[in-house]
């Protein structure tokens, strides 16, 4: 688990088809193989570490479902360590499984933080909420607004400084997961309110059809 708080960010010196050698000194300390680290949000295990860095697989799904099938050698990720069982909780509860990618729309000077648009498919618009919490590329931010097309975030200068999102440009690719908790009411709740809404009206037509 981890809690959108970026840690550190590492370079892309390698990458292939299957995996990905990420430069990040900072990171590596108490870093062993097998630990898992959110790599632009996704996670990603430690598979040997060496030369300053860490190697991790790649599955072909990951690569086709998140932004990191277009790292490229010299590209900047957000990087944080799976949080400690006595870790300070400074974000929110962020599994590291992307439900998919937003393109950055419009990025606008909000006083003395930067407000960026993102669009996304309304599969995941439909779980977000104004004040409420989203991981973009690993980072934990909150909702300023959502419409029906996209959504709005607005980053403070220690964030823009700290992470990727400095140098994101309109057209940029990002990771986006989904609150986790809103993930779960969804599904307790057996799906989207149109999914319920045509769920029932499918029972009145077989009722109406059994009564005929």
């Amino acid at each position: 688990m981890f809690t959108g708080i970026v840690e550190t960010v590492g370079v892309v010196a390698k990458c292939d088809a299957s995996s990905l050698f990420i430069k990040a000194d900072k990171i590596l300390d108490g870093t062993r193989i097998g630990d898992s680290i959110a790599v632009n949000g996704v996670c990603l295990t430690v598979t040997r570490l060496t030369g300053g860095g860490f190697w991790a697989d790649v599955m072909p799904e990951t690569f086709s479902r998140s932004n990191l099938g277009s790292l490229i050698p010299g590209a900047l990720v957000n990087l944080e360590r799976a949080m400690a069982a006595d870790g300070r909780f400074g974000g929110h509860i962020v599994s590291g499984h992307i439900d998919g990618r937003g393109k950055i729309t419009r990025i606008q000077r909000d006083g003395n933080a930067v407000r960026l648009w993102i669009c996304a498919d309304k599969a995941i618009l439909r779980l977000i909420v104004e004040k409420g919490s989203i991981t973009v590329d690993g980072i934990s931010l909150t909702v300023v607004s959502v419409s029906d097309a996209d959504f709005s975030i607005s980053i403070i200068p220690h964030t823009l400084g700290e992470t990727t999102l400095g140098s994101r440009q309109v057209g940029d690719s990002v990771n986006l997961e989904n609150d986790i908790i809103a993930k779960y009411v969804e599904r307790l709740l057996g799906g989207s309110a149109a999914q319920r809404l045509q769920s029932e009206r499918d029972e009145k037509i077989l009722t109406w059809l059994g009564e005929g």
